[in-house]
């Protein structure tokens, strides 16, 4: 019995799919804009310390996991990180522990520490991922919003770290290959077969580049100027394009992919609060709460599917 027990744990182990970290990524969007809020509306600090706590437990065990898989099973890790999709979902790593070092931001050893180690995985998974789409052949098929994800990872470069001229390499890196990698995924989505199911929520992911790049080039100018306000209002646009889109997401089935509800919807928010913060534009308030309505609820509808999910083992036969 314990021979089928230890079996069954390890094979779990085994199918541990590295889009899991999507989830901390969005716990850890939820943290970032909980705390923009609470400066807006003086909010409780302990709510904000309760959700850093759970972001950072649930980030722990789940490397831990990951790592115990890396160890143990080699070729199942290898086999992803070569995978056209899930190569990006490394990224969701990287940026967790980015998202980490924000919360934490008030211990300087210990952000510094999750930084500069975020920073080194994001420079080199950059170079990496780049170099393995020139060197691989691609079906276009395999193009989706997830391909953004390492992009994303340079783009929050610029509002977590203190300001300085280097900076501007990472906030340049991501708004170049955002803009390259739109055009060519807009090119699939409008002229190859429509998205698979599972890849849909995916179309969210639309709604972090223009945010966070707002949010990055707002913090390095220190202005709201024309260009700001172009990436603010692309924001808006992809925002109200998923609202006006609602009945494509309203039937699908449940699948991990579901957490690229979260980020996204939380970085909009922190752009638009902090637009009204620059502006004390009313609208800009309430898109910012709104977004953060909409954040707290598919958190908490995503979480409690993915955590039946894996009591039912579902997740580790997921595809």
């Amino acid at each position: 019995m314990h021979d089928v027990k230890k079996n069954d744990s390890q094979s779990k182990i085994k199918s541990l799919p590295i889009m899991l970290f999507a989830g901390t990524m969005g716990l850890g969007g939820l943290c970032a804009a909980y705390k923009k809020l609470s400066k807006i509306f003086d909010l409780p600090g302990e709510i904000f310390s309760a959700l850093r706590t759970l972001d950072c437990t649930v980030f722990c065990l789940l490397s831990a996991f990951y790592l115990f898989k890396l160890l143990k099973f080699k070729e199942e890790v290898k086999a992803e990180f070569s995978h056209p999709i899930k190569i990006n979902f490394f990224g969701g790593f990287i940026i967790s522990l980015f998202l980490l070092a924000l919360a934490y931001k008030d211990a300087p050893r210990l952000y510094y520490s999750l930084f500069y180690a975020a920073l080194g995985l994001q420079t080199i998974f950059t170079l990496y991922v780049i170099s393995f789409w020139i060197d691989e052949k691609f079906d276009i098929a395999t193009l989706n919003p997830a391909w953004f994800i390492p992009v994303v990872g340079n783009l929050l470069i610029p509002i977590i770290a203190e300001k300085s001229q280097a900076i501007w390499y990472y906030f340049s890196l991501g708004l170049f290959f955002w803009i390259i990698l739109f055009a060519v995924i807009f090119y699939r989505l409008v002229f190859y077969d429509k998205l698979a199911d599972k890849f849909v929520p995916t179309l969210v992911i639309t709604l972090a580049p223009p945010a966070m790049a707002f949010l990055g080039y707002v913090k390095l100018t220190e202005q709201f100027d024309a260009f700001a306000a172009i990436l603010l209002n692309i924001n808006v646009f992809f925002a109200a394009l998923i609202l006006f889109s609602y009945k494509r997401f309203i039937k699908l089935k449940f699948a991990l992919s579901w957490w690229a509800f979260t980020f996204p919807t939380a970085a909009s928010s922190i752009a638009f609060l902090k637009a009204y913060e620059i502006t004390q534009s009313d609208f800009y308030l309430v898109l910012g709460v709104g977004a953060f309505a909409a954040l707290v609820a598919s958190i908490l509808i995503v979480g409690f599917l993915t955590a039946k999910s894996i009591i039912n083992g579902e997740i580790f036969s997921e595809k």
